[in-house]
C-alpha cells in the first residue's frame, strides 16, 4: 500500500499543500490558498489606522484558513485515504514571529487588541525595527560578546528579537499582554499537535540562539532594556527541538478540519529556504541551494564553523543534523521584477504582450534577451528592499545607472536581472574567501522554474554551472521529507533525512553553463558594480540613507 507525506509550505502570499509518495517522491497532488489579506503594509484591516513606512503584517487567521482548504483539496484531488498519510511537515518564512496569550491565541483575535498593529504577526519582511536592530548589534559590541560573529557581524532588524524589541518599545501595553511571544512555524504546529515546539531551525538563524551555549546571557538583554532582561525566561522558551524530531500529533480537532486521522505525525517545523535543502538533493557539504523567488536565499553546510563576513548565520544542525549550515540571502529578487511590471512598463507593451497571449514578464523576458551583455549600458544595484547580504542593511535603496532617453523597459528588465545575479555572486565570492567551499549550485523555487533566460545570466555573471531542482516546490516537497522522517521507518517513512532525500528527492537533467564571451563581459560590468556596491554600501556615501530619513521627515 502506498503512503503519502504531506508538505505545508506557508509562504509571502500564500500557503501550498503538497502530498507525495514517500517511496518516489512523486508528487500527487497540490493546493494553494491565497492569503485573504495578503500583506498588511499600507493600512490595519480592523482600524483603517494607515501603517508607516517599511511595517509588513499578516493575519494568522489565513493559516488556519490555508490548513482547512488545502489539505482536505490535495486528498480529494488524489483520491488518497486519510489513514494512508503517515506524515505531516510545515515550512514558513522566517523571521515571522506573533505575540500570543496564556491560550495560545494570537493578541489580535482579542478585539482589546486587534486595533493595535503591535499585536498582529510581524512578517519577515518588516523592517520597521531597524533602530532596535542597531541597538541589538551596538549592545553586544559594547559588552564584548561574541555572538555576533556567527551572523557575519550583525543581526538583522528582519529577526526575533528586532521585533519584539520594537514591541516593548513602542507598545509596552501589547508586550505586557503577551504571555508569549513565537514564530508562525512554531504556533501553526502548536495548532496542529496542541504542544508547542520551538524549532532550532529558526532559533538558531533568527534569534542568536546557539546548540552549544543557547541564548545570549541575561545581562545582555537586560544592557538593552531593563524590562528585557528576562525576555527568553518570560516570553519564549529554552527548550529548543533539533530538526527531525516530532513536534507531536495531530489532534481530533485538528485532525476533523483538515480531513487527516488523529495521531498522524507532525515533523518539527522549519524555514522554508532551510527545508529546501534536501529537497534539493543536498545531503553533504560543497553544494549551495539558492532558493529563488520574492527573495533568495543561499544555502551551504559545512563541517566546522566558519566566519564569513555578512552572512545570517551559522548554525549546528540549523539545516541537517551533523552539519553547521550557512544561511545567506538577497531581500529583493523577484519582487523587485514584479514591481517593474507593475510601475514601469507602459500600456503598448502590456498591450501586445495581451496579444500575444503572455504574461509582461514573458514579454519583457523575450524583449532582454535579444540584447547582448553590457549593450544597453546599464548597471543596477539590487537592493530595492534592502540588502540582507553581505552588508546587512535594510536602509540600502536600489539604483540604476547609465539611462538615457534611448533607455527601453526592456533594457531596465535585464540590468535588475544582472544586478540581482551580481548580488549572489557576491555572496559566493563571500562564501569561497571564507573557507566555506562553494564546488556545487543547485537553484529551486519559482524563478528556475520559470526562467531559462534568468538561470543562464547568473551562470554568465557566475562563471559556474547551476543544476535545478526537479521539484517546482521544493519547500512543500522537503516539509513532506521531514514529516516521513517523523513519521519514521516503523510507520512507512525514513529514520533519517539523508534516506528520504536518496528517494524522494531529484535534479533536472537540463542544466546552465556560462557562456565564456558573455562571461567576459559581465567580469567587466561585476568590477563596477563592486565599486558601486562598496562605495554606496560601506558608508563612503550614505545618500540612500540621507534621502530616506528626509523622506520619512515629509511624511511624519
Amino acid at each position: 500500500m502506498v503512503k503519502y507525506s504531506l508538505g505545508i509550505d506557508f509562504g509571502t502570499l500564500s500557503a501550498r499543500a503538497l502530498l507525495v509518495a514517500v517511496e518516489t517522491g512523486m508528487e500527487v497532488a497540490s493546493s494553494v490558498y491565497e492569503y485573504s489579506n495578503a500583506v498588511i503594509d499600507e493600512v490595519l484591516p480592523t482600524s483603517g489606522e494607515k501603517l508607516p513606512p517599511d511595517w509588513a503584517l499578516q493575519n494568522p487567521r489565513d493559516y488556519l484558513t490555508a490548513l482547512e482548504t488545502t489539505v482536505p483539496a490535495v486528498l480529494k484531488e488524489s483520491g488518497t485515504k486519510p489513514e494512508d498519510v503517515i506524515g505531516l511537515g510545515i515550512d514558513f518564512t522566517a523571521c515571522t514571529m506573533l505575540p500570543i496569550d496564556k491560550d495560545g491565541n494570537p493578541l489580535c483575535f482579542d478585539l482589546k487588541w486587534a486595533k493595535n498593529p503591535h499585536a498582529w504577526v510581524k512578517l519577515w519582511k518588516h523592517h520597521a525595527a531597524q533602530s532596535e536592530a542597531n541597538k541589538i548589534n551596538q549592545t553586544a559590541e559594547k559588552l564584548g560578546l561574541d555572538f555576533l560573529k556567527r551572523y557575519g557581524g550583525k543581526i538583522s532588524s528582519e529577526w526575533f528579537f528586532s521585533k519584539a524589541l520594537q514591541i516593548l518599545d513602542e507598545a509596552p501595553d501589547v508586550y505586557d499582554a503577551a504571555d508569549r511571544f513565537i514564530e508562525a512555524a512554531d504556533w501553526v504546529n502548536l495548532q496542529l499537535t496542541g504542544v508547542e515546539t520551538r524549532n532550532a531551525c529558526t532559533a538558531g538563524y533568527k534569534a542568536m540562539w546557539e546548540k552549544a551555549t543557547g541564548f545570549p546571557p541575561k545581562e545582555y538583554f537586560k544592557a538593552l532594556d531593563s524590562r528585557f532582561e528576562n525576555v527568553v525566561d518570560e516570553k519564549m522558551s529554552r527548550d529548543i527541538m533539533p530538526m527531525g524530531s516530532k513536534a507531536g500529533e495531530l489532534t481530533e480537532a485538528m485532525a476533523k478540519r483538515m480531513g487527516l486521522m488523529p495521531g498522524t505525525a507532525v515533523a518539527v517545523a522549519n524555514v522554508d529556504a532551510h527545508v529546501a535543502v534536501p529537497a534539493a538533493t543536498v545531503t553533504n557539504e560543497g553544494t549551495m541551494v539558492a532558493i529563488m523567488g520574492t527573495s533568495t536565499c543561499h544555502m551551504i553546510l559545512g563541517r566546522e564553523p566558519r566566519i564569513v563576513e555578512g552572512m545570517c548565520g551559522y548554525v549546528e544542525d540549523g539545516i541537517l543534523p551533523g552539519f553547521f549550515g550557512f544561511e545567506a540571502g538577497q531581500s529583493c529578487v523577484g519582487d523587485h521584477f514584479a514591481w517593474f511590471t507593475e510601475n514601469c512598463v507602459p500600456v503598448s507593451y502590456e498591450a501586445e504582450a495581451k496579444n500575444k497571449g503572455i504574461s509582461i514578464h514573458q514579454f519583457l523576458t523575450e524583449k532582454a534577451s535579444t540584447l547582448e551583455p553590457g549593450q544597453s549600458g546599464l548597471l543596477a544595484l539590487d537592493w530595492w528592499n534592502g540588502n540582507r547580504s553581505i552588508l546587512v542593511d535594510v536602509d540600502l535603496t536600489g539604483m540604476i545607472l547609465g539611462m538615457t532617453l534611448n533607455t527601453k523597459p526592456e533594457e531596465i528588465y535585464r540590468a535588475l536581472i544582472e544586478a540581482t545575479a551580481y548580488g549572489a555572486n557576491i555572496i559566493i565570492d563571500a562564501f569561497d574567501s571564507n573557507g566555506v567551499v562553494v564546488n556545487e549550485i543547485v537553484a529551486c523555487g519559482g524563478l528556475p522554474e520559470r526562467n531559462e533566460f534568468l538561470m543562464q545570466i547568473y551562470s554568465d555573471v557566475t562563471n559556474r554551472e547551476w543544476k535545478v531542482a526537479s521539484s517546482a516546490q521544493t519547500c512543500a516537497l522537503g516539509s513532506a521529507m521531514w514529516g516521513a522522517v517523523a513519521a519514521g521507518k516503523s510507520r512507512g517513512g525514513y529514520d533519517e533525512i539523508s534516506e528520504a532525500a536518496t528517494k524522494m528527492a531529484h535534479v533536472k537533467d537540463k542544466t546552465f553553463k556560462p557562456n565564456p564571451e558573455a562571461h567576459a563581459v559581465y567580469a567587466k560590468l561585476f568590477v563596477e558594480y563592486k565599486k558601486l556596491h562598496d562605495y554606496f554600501g560601506r558608508g563612503e556615501n550614505d545618500v540612500m540613507k540621507r534621502l530616506k530619513r528626509i523622506k520619512e521627515e515629509q511624511l511624519s
